[in-house]
């Protein structure tokens, strides 16, 4: 009797809960940070911010969303659609990755965009795209090092491309390659913080980009520390991750970020409403962080500071 040999289908691999763990752990820690109120000679906030020397509506930017679709026929892509709302709100934007096709679309909403690059693996693709950020009015150029790791024990491949490490003499170059501001996205510790110095950075975003590495510390959590290890560098502070209302974004600044981006907070409404969608979303997470920062006297944002916030029921700062 001849054996016939069956064809198993490939087992499922299980989800990943770590991101998930991550995700709760970063909304718990927000949850977690209190605030007093100081009403006597407390006026109505100006949240107007100022962002590598330009003017903007609010310290509530746009997130480096990669590859998103067209949500209905006869709608341009999520990217252009959350780009022309950047516009619109006259907000900092931000895209992540993305071909110079793709890039040079979004240049043409007129929106301030910040390009962030994946840390491919293939150097030149790199340099490539910060000289086409630049030829096309690119308000900084950056990389998210948090990309550069899979979940299978390699280098990650994101759609096809072989992402690879970056040393420091690596963004050394990336750095001299260009005149923009260069920003490195995913720092979360004081080790990489002071790299960042160091390399003569403009900016560094303190996120672990919505979980990649399993129980990654909330942001906040580091913030204030790497907030202190900058102190005097003039190197501009960004995070994100689990920015879900202008009570979060508040809690952001006082902690000592420039301004917040806004991700999967927005995808909601970005599918749903597209441009207007968007639009109604930023407006009421900025007139939440407007009665924030009124109910603690704070005018604006960069006024903002830790001695209003508890933890544990005692004063952060």
């Amino acid at each position: 009797m001849a054996l016939i040999k069956k064809t198993q289908p490939a087992p499922k691999q299980a989800p990943d809960r770590s991101m998930m763990i991550t995700g709760d752990i970063t909304r718990a820690y927000l949850d977690s940070i209190l605030v007093e109120e100081r009403l006597i000679g407390a006026e109505l906030a100006d949240i107007r911010t100022v962002i590598f020397g330009r003017e903007y509506s609010s310290p509530v930017m746009m997130p480096a969303f990669s590859h998103l679709p067209s949500y209905a026929e006869g709608r341009y892509t999520g990217l252009v659609e959350y780009s022309i709302a950047a516009k619109e709100l006259n907000i900092l934007n931000w895209i992540g990755m993305s071909d110079n096709e793709t890039y040079g679309t979004i240049a043409l909403t007129g929106a301030d965009t910040v390009r962030i690059i994946k840390p491919y693996a293939d150097h030149t693709k790199i340099l490539d795209r910060i000289a086409f950020a630049e030829a096309h009015d690119a308000v900084a150029v950056g990389m998210d090092i948090d990309h550069t790791f899979g979940r299978n024990g390699g280098y990650d491949v994101v759609i096809g491309e072989q992402m690879g490490p970056q040393s420091k003499d690596d963004l050394k170059e990336y750095i001299a390659s260009t005149k923009l501001p260069f920003i490195i996205k995913g720092v979360l510790s004081l080790r990489d913080a002071a790299a960042c110095a160091e390399l003569g950075v403009g900016g560094i975003v303190v996120s672990h980009h919505h979980g990649s590495m399993p129980y990654a510390l909330p942001p906040l959590m580091i913030l204030p520390e790497i907030v202190k290890e900058l102190e005097g560098t003039g190197i501009e502070i960004f995070a994100d991750c689990g920015m879900d209302t202008g009570s979060d974004v508040f809690k952001a600044v006082a902690l000592g970020a420039k301004a917040v981006s806004v991700g999967r907070a927005m995808l909601p409404a970005l599918q749903e409403g597209g441009t207007e969608g968007v639009k109604a979303k930023i407006t009421q997470m900025n007139n939440e962080l407007i009665r924030m920062l009124s109910f603690t006297g704070f005018r604006t944002p960069g006024e903002a500071d830790a001695t209003v916030l508890w933890k544990d029921g005692k004063p952060m700062a």
